[in-house]
């Protein structure tokens, strides 16, 4: 790695031309002949294994078939039916694990299947851009109230499919911002266009939600405040602490979470303002590691290293986004673990180095070899898992599982009328539309509940 006699993180590294090429759509959009021409390699299987590997259970085949025949509403609405934030799914789900992995089309013309995705993020788009983009009605008003903690996708999810079943949702979140890690801990790249606010704003076409943001679960007397207030209460407040290296230098300037870096670039509008490190180290192996390492590069960082501490088989970022890093310029490093994190001698308190100790696997435990190895470096990004850090959750009398909500396969908690679900629920893949499913399936299971309920109001 190069090396330098002074620390270089700094702002405007390119021209405004440049930002603006570079934070394009990473992935453009079909066009109607290139959609339909792909949505007629579907073999529209009737035991479709796509359909049983969505965790919301889109019924690919007809949603991709009706786009064959021209009939893009009824396309969109077989998706959002299932999916009602699956115009976001179908930009960030890591199909090629999921529905594209078991498409029957692997087996055939080279193993490349549909492109699900695309056909998908297709349909919703032509929906949400028509002059008619609402297309379920609202059920009868019944009168229940439902408060939502956390306006993510498993909140955004729940508070839609109850207000389609005419309840009346309030939205509860500390952010300034509806959206939850749609806008906050995504890639600008993946998002273009202002979109996880565009969904938001489709979501509550649907009448019924109320989002009130800037909201902090601080207290239980607040929680005890909505399960009295409420008829019932559903928990998506994901996770809202990063997980810290526990090395010496931690602290130092230059060292920050990979979440609190992307959350800052999706929200400034001049990119060129934002700072980078002429060197900077991504410590972890998911997809956050990923959108942090790229976003550095694409903002002019010269040299951009994705370190995790096993090997090449065991990170949770999909193979496809580990390629993504690679043909950006991101340098991918295994089985090294960090050891030390040093200031720079010209510049106090700030990050110089940082030192990694090799690792190995023996008896199927991770441990040190024994060698090292120090690197010069400005930027030092921790993408190594977040947790719930909240305790008023378990002063509250919640049952936890690995520091998480511990519910039923419908997310009810040990509490009675409180269901969780998102990140902040114990098990689960940590995926956007793995959070939609838990919002969907609780709302359903507090759709019901509310029926043998007499109510609070």
């Amino acid at each position: 790695m190069s090396t330098s006699n002074s620390p270089d993180i700094r702002p405007g590294r390119l021209s405004a031309s440049e930002y603006a090429l570079r934070f394009g759509d990473a992935t453009p959009r079909m066009t109607p002949a290139q959609a339909v021409l792909e949505a007629e390699r579907c073999l529209y299987c009737f035991d479709a294994p796509c359909a049983t590997a969505c965790p919301t259970s889109i019924d690919v085949p007809s949603f991709i078939r009706r786009i064959a025949d021209g009939n893009m509403r009824g396309s969109a609405r077989a998706i959002l039916d299932a999916n009602p934030l699956g115009g976001m799914c179908a930009r960030v789900c890591p199909t090629e694990n999921l529905c594209e992995a078991v498409c029957v089309r692997n087996t055939q013309e080279e193993g490349k299947p549909v492109a699900i995705g695309r056909l998908q993020r297709f349909a919703v788009d032509a929906l949400l851009e028509s002059a008619q983009p609402q297309i379920f009605m609202r059920a009868p008003v019944t009168g229940r109230r439902v408060a939502v903690v956390g306006a993510g996708p498993a909140g955004l999810a729940c508070a839609y499919t109850l207000a389609r079943e005419g309840h009346k949702v309030v939205v509860f979140d500390v952010r300034p911002k509806p959206g939850g890690l749609n806008e906050y801990g995504l890639a600008s790249y993946k998002t273009t266009d202002n979109f996880a606010q565009a969904e938001v704003q489709w979501l509550l076409g649907i009448g019924g939600i109320e989002i009130r943001t800037d909201w902090t679960l601080d207290t239980v007397a607040q929680l005890d405040a909505l399960r009295q207030d409420y008829d019932a209460l559903f928990l998506g407040m994901g996770l809202s602490s990063t997980h810290q290296l526990g090395v010496p230098g931690e602290s130092l300037d230059g060292v920050q979470d990979a979440i609190s870096f992307i959350a800052h670039l999706r929200q400034t509008d001049d990119l060129s303002t934002l700072p980078v490190g002429r060197r900077v180290v991504v410590i972890g192996g998911g997809m956050t590691a990923v959108d942090a390492a790229v976003q550095s590069k694409l903002l002019g960082a010269e040299e951009v290293h994705i370190v995790y501490r096993r090997g090449v088989n065991a990170m949770s970022a999909s193979t496809a986004e580990q390629a993504w890093a690679q043909t950006n310029g991101v340098t991918i490093h295994h089985w090294l673990a960090p050891l030390d994190i040093e200031a720079h001698p010209q510049a106090k308190g700030q990050v110089g180095a940082i030192t990694f100790a090799r690792q190995a696997l023996v008896n199927g435990q991770l441990v040190p070899t024994g060698e090292t190895e120090t690197w010069p470096v400005d930027m030092v990004l921790k993408a190594i898992g977040q947790q719930l850090g909240n305790p008023v959750l378990a002063q509250a009398g919640f049952a936890l599982t690995g520091g998480r909500l511990a519910t039923d396969s419908a997310g009810l908690t040990n509490l009675e009328g409180v269901w969780a679900g998102g990140d902040c629920r114990a098990g689960g893949l940590d995926l956007t539309v793995e959070a939609v499913e838990h919002g969907k399936q609780s709302a359903k299971a507090i759709h019901a509940w509310l029926g043998t309920q007499a109510s609070t109001n």
